[in-house]
């Protein structure tokens, strides 16, 4: 039986630890979606996400971090209510890319994993016609 020689060992350990320094720091951790609770009183409006039917209240979505969204509650007797969900770039990801090195930065900033969804949960007050 032959044991593996050191250089191989040292290879293996190597590429292995280098694997966080592949991805970025936000996409390991955060990843490029969220979820977000969507809640309206009274219950049952139609949720419309940029003009498409996603259900009705109460409801979950999971979005994309990076892209702002056009939200609309209709519910029958009710107002329209529209909500604008934006969002943000954090910070402490964009250091932690530059820190580890070039790669992290361009992968990170492609995939749109720096950003967050400025709310995680939204209640739609819908007022009576």
């Amino acid at each position: 039986m032959r044991i593996p020689s050191i250089s191989i060992f040292i290879a293996l350990i190597l590429s292995i630890s280098s694997l966080p320094v592949v991805q970025g720091c936000a996409t390991i951790f955060k990843g490029t979606s969220e979820h977000i609770d969507l809640t309206s009183q009274p219950d049952g409006a139609e949720v419309y996400v940029n003009g498409f039917l996603r259900g009705t209240t109460p409801i979950k979505l999971k979005l994309e971090s990076k892209k702002t969204y056009n939200i609309e509650f209709k519910l029958k007797g009710h107002k329209t209510y529209n909500y604008t969900l934006t969002n943000h770039v954090g910070t402490g990801w964009v250091i932690l890319d530059i820190l580890a090195g070039v790669l992290p930065v361009v992968i990170d900033a492609a995939t749109g994993a720096w950003y967050s969804l400025d709310e995680e949960s939204f209640n739609a007050m819908l007022k009576k016609e």
